[in-house]
Protein backbone atom coordinates (compact mmCIF):
# COMPACT_ATOMS: atom_id res chain seq x y z
CA UNK A 1 0.00 0.00 0.00
CA UNK A 2 3.08 2.72 0.57
CA UNK A 3 4.59 1.82 -2.36
CA UNK A 4 1.30 2.29 -4.20
CA UNK A 5 0.72 6.28 -2.45
CA UNK A 6 4.00 6.87 -3.18
CA UNK A 7 4.09 5.89 -7.31
CA UNK A 8 0.53 7.63 -7.14
CA UNK A 9 2.03 10.82 -5.64
CA UNK A 10 5.41 10.84 -7.86
CA UNK A 11 2.98 10.34 -11.09
CA UNK A 12 1.01 13.56 -9.65
CA UNK A 13 4.39 15.20 -9.27
CA UNK A 14 5.42 14.21 -12.85
CA UNK A 15 1.82 15.11 -14.40
CA UNK A 16 1.91 18.49 -13.01
CA UNK A 17 5.42 19.24 -13.63
CA UNK A 18 4.93 18.63 -17.25
CA UNK A 19 2.49 20.95 -17.52
CA UNK A 20 3.58 23.83 -16.10
CA UNK A 21 7.40 23.84 -15.38
CA UNK A 22 8.16 22.40 -18.91
CA UNK A 23 5.11 23.64 -21.24
CA UNK A 24 6.26 25.71 -23.93
CA UNK A 25 3.75 28.17 -23.47
CA UNK A 26 5.34 31.63 -22.58
CA UNK A 27 2.45 33.39 -22.85
CA UNK A 28 1.65 35.52 -19.85
CA UNK A 29 -1.46 34.77 -17.77
CA UNK A 30 -3.88 36.91 -17.97
CA UNK A 31 -6.24 35.92 -15.10
CA UNK A 32 -6.97 38.90 -12.89
CA UNK A 33 -4.91 37.31 -9.93
CA UNK A 34 -1.83 37.55 -12.33
CA UNK A 35 -1.59 41.41 -12.05
CA UNK A 36 0.22 42.03 -9.08
CA UNK A 37 2.14 45.05 -7.36
CA UNK A 38 5.69 44.33 -7.68
CA UNK A 39 7.72 45.38 -4.43
CA UNK A 40 8.84 49.09 -3.95
CA UNK A 41 12.43 48.04 -4.57
CA UNK A 42 11.17 46.08 -8.33
CA UNK A 43 8.99 49.39 -9.04
CA UNK A 44 12.10 51.64 -8.16
CA UNK A 45 14.23 49.34 -10.87
CA UNK A 46 11.35 48.53 -12.76
CA UNK A 47 9.50 52.01 -13.95
CA UNK A 48 11.17 55.35 -14.91
CA UNK A 49 11.24 58.33 -12.65
CA UNK A 50 8.07 59.68 -13.90
CA UNK A 51 6.44 56.20 -14.35
CA UNK A 52 7.06 56.02 -10.89
CA UNK A 53 6.09 59.60 -9.85
CA UNK A 54 2.73 59.25 -11.44
CA UNK A 55 1.68 55.86 -10.70
CA UNK A 56 2.85 55.62 -7.31
CA UNK A 57 2.47 59.32 -6.04
CA UNK A 58 -0.39 60.60 -8.30
CA UNK A 59 1.06 63.38 -10.14
CA UNK A 60 0.20 64.55 -13.26
CA UNK A 61 2.51 64.42 -16.40
CA UNK A 62 2.79 67.00 -18.83
CA UNK A 63 -0.08 67.90 -21.32
CA UNK A 64 0.86 66.94 -25.23
CA UNK A 65 4.32 65.83 -24.14
CA UNK A 66 4.00 62.40 -23.61
CA UNK A 67 4.28 59.28 -25.02
CA UNK A 68 0.88 58.22 -26.13
CA UNK A 69 -1.74 61.98 -26.55
CA UNK A 70 -0.83 61.47 -30.05
CA UNK A 71 -1.13 57.53 -30.65
CA UNK A 72 -3.12 56.67 -33.43
CA UNK A 73 -2.12 52.58 -33.58
CA UNK A 74 -4.53 49.86 -32.86
CA UNK A 75 -3.98 47.96 -30.11
CA UNK A 76 -4.02 48.13 -26.30
CA UNK A 77 -3.06 49.75 -23.03
CA UNK A 78 -2.30 48.10 -19.81
CA UNK A 79 -1.15 49.55 -16.54
CA UNK A 80 2.85 50.25 -16.94
CA UNK A 81 3.42 48.22 -13.20
CA UNK A 82 0.86 45.46 -13.50
CA UNK A 83 -0.02 44.64 -16.99
CA UNK A 84 -3.65 44.76 -16.12
CA UNK A 85 -5.70 45.45 -19.42
CA UNK A 86 -7.07 48.72 -18.84
CA UNK A 87 -8.49 50.47 -22.46
CA UNK A 88 -8.22 49.84 -26.09
CA UNK A 89 -7.59 52.43 -29.06
CA UNK A 90 -10.94 51.45 -30.36
CA UNK A 91 -12.12 53.26 -27.63
CA UNK A 92 -10.01 56.04 -27.70
CA UNK A 93 -10.74 59.69 -29.21
CA UNK A 94 -8.89 63.08 -29.47
CA UNK A 95 -10.10 65.36 -26.27
CA UNK A 96 -8.04 68.19 -27.09
CA UNK A 97 -6.58 67.85 -23.33
CA UNK A 98 -3.16 66.80 -24.53
CA UNK A 99 -3.52 63.31 -22.59
CA UNK A 100 -4.67 59.98 -23.98
CA UNK A 101 -8.32 59.83 -23.68
CA UNK A 102 -10.69 57.40 -23.81
CA UNK A 103 -14.81 57.60 -23.44
CA UNK A 104 -14.73 53.22 -22.01
CA UNK A 105 -12.45 51.00 -20.16
CA UNK A 106 -11.33 47.91 -21.87
CA UNK A 107 -11.93 46.14 -18.76
CA UNK A 108 -14.05 47.53 -16.52
CA UNK A 109 -13.12 45.50 -13.77
CA UNK A 110 -9.96 46.45 -13.72
CA UNK A 111 -10.16 50.17 -13.44
CA UNK A 112 -11.13 51.35 -10.13
CA UNK A 113 -12.92 55.22 -9.56
CA UNK A 114 -12.61 57.43 -6.34
CA UNK A 115 -13.06 60.74 -5.17
CA UNK A 116 -10.27 63.05 -4.60
CA UNK A 117 -10.15 66.26 -3.47
CA UNK A 118 -6.52 67.59 -4.10
CA UNK A 119 -7.55 70.78 -6.38
CA UNK A 120 -10.30 71.28 -3.61
CA UNK A 121 -13.40 70.37 -5.72
CA UNK A 122 -14.12 66.82 -5.98
CA UNK A 123 -12.42 64.36 -8.74
CA UNK A 124 -12.89 61.45 -9.90
CA UNK A 125 -9.57 59.83 -9.71
CA UNK A 126 -9.13 56.34 -11.85
CA UNK A 127 -6.80 53.77 -10.44
CA UNK A 128 -5.74 50.19 -11.86
CA UNK A 129 -7.42 47.92 -9.81
CA UNK A 130 -4.46 44.89 -8.88
CA UNK A 131 -1.24 47.43 -8.81
CA UNK A 132 -3.38 50.41 -7.29
CA UNK A 133 -1.60 52.34 -10.15
CA UNK A 134 -2.50 56.45 -9.92
CA UNK A 135 -4.00 56.47 -14.25
CA UNK A 136 -5.81 59.66 -14.33
CA UNK A 137 -8.85 61.06 -14.40
CA UNK A 138 -12.72 60.38 -15.41
CA UNK A 139 -14.77 63.64 -16.31
CA UNK A 140 -18.63 63.64 -17.50
CA UNK A 141 -18.00 65.50 -21.29
CA UNK A 142 -16.80 63.16 -23.37
CA UNK A 143 -18.24 61.94 -26.59
CA UNK A 144 -21.46 58.95 -26.92
CA UNK A 145 -22.17 56.51 -26.20
CA UNK A 146 -21.13 57.20 -23.25
CA UNK A 147 -20.27 60.82 -22.53
CA UNK A 148 -17.14 59.97 -20.34
CA UNK A 149 -13.45 61.27 -20.73
CA UNK A 150 -11.08 58.85 -19.26
CA UNK A 151 -7.86 61.68 -19.50
CA UNK A 152 -5.12 59.19 -18.38
CA UNK A 153 -1.49 59.87 -18.02
CA UNK A 154 0.66 57.96 -20.56
CA UNK A 155 3.15 57.56 -17.68
CA UNK A 156 0.78 54.95 -16.36
CA UNK A 157 0.30 53.19 -19.67
CA UNK A 158 2.41 50.41 -21.53
CA UNK A 159 0.37 50.12 -25.21
CA UNK A 160 1.02 46.30 -26.97
CA UNK A 161 0.82 46.68 -31.01
CA UNK A 162 -2.22 44.51 -32.63
CA UNK A 163 0.47 42.69 -33.87
CA UNK A 164 2.05 42.06 -30.60
CA UNK A 165 -1.10 40.70 -28.64
CA UNK A 166 -0.70 37.24 -28.55
CA UNK A 167 2.97 37.05 -27.66
CA UNK A 168 2.32 39.62 -25.00
CA UNK A 169 -0.49 37.77 -23.81
CA UNK A 170 -2.57 39.42 -24.62
CA UNK A 171 -4.37 37.38 -27.80
CA UNK A 172 -8.22 37.10 -26.27
CA UNK A 173 -8.07 41.21 -27.58
CA UNK A 174 -7.25 40.40 -31.56
CA UNK A 175 -10.91 40.04 -31.95
CA UNK A 176 -11.35 43.73 -31.40
CA UNK A 177 -9.10 44.75 -34.56
CA UNK A 178 -10.97 42.17 -36.44
CA UNK A 179 -12.61 43.90 -39.55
Amino acid sequence: MKSLIHTTVLITLLVAMSSSVFSNDTTKPTSASSYNKPTEEELRQQLTPLQYSVTQSDDTEEPFNNEFWDEKRQGIYVDVVSGEPLFSSTHKYKSGTGWPSFYQPLESANVNEETDYILIFPRTEVRSKNADSHLGHLFKDGPEPTGLRYCINSASLKFIPVNQLKTAGYEKYANLFEN
